[in-house]
């Protein structure tokens, strides 16, 4: 297995920061964050404004974004944006 060099990490991380924008701008939302849980291989991505939609109006607006992408994550999860 080849080994993760600092590009690697930064283009990753890139990708993600890629997504989480794109999808707080197809949200109209002014506030997006992620994280990873990296030992479930799970992307969190918190939205502002999430909790005023429905499972099916976030689905309809979040899946074409999804579909497109070409991360490895054995599940990504949309949540509500939550003030620190």
């Amino acid at each position: 297995m080849a080994e993760i060099t600092d590009e690697d990490y930064e283009a990753y991380e890139q990708d993600i920061e890629i997504l989480v924008d794109t999808l707080r701008q197809c949200f109209l939302a002014d506030k997006a964050r992620y994280y990873v849980a990296g030992h479930r291989n799970i992307l969190f991505i918190e939205i502002e404004g999430l909790d005023e939609l429905t499972e099916a109006e976030i689905s309809e607006v979040a899946e074409p974004v999804l579909d497109e992408l070409d991360l490895d994550f054995d599940e990504i999860s949309l949540v509500p944006f939550k003030k620190s």
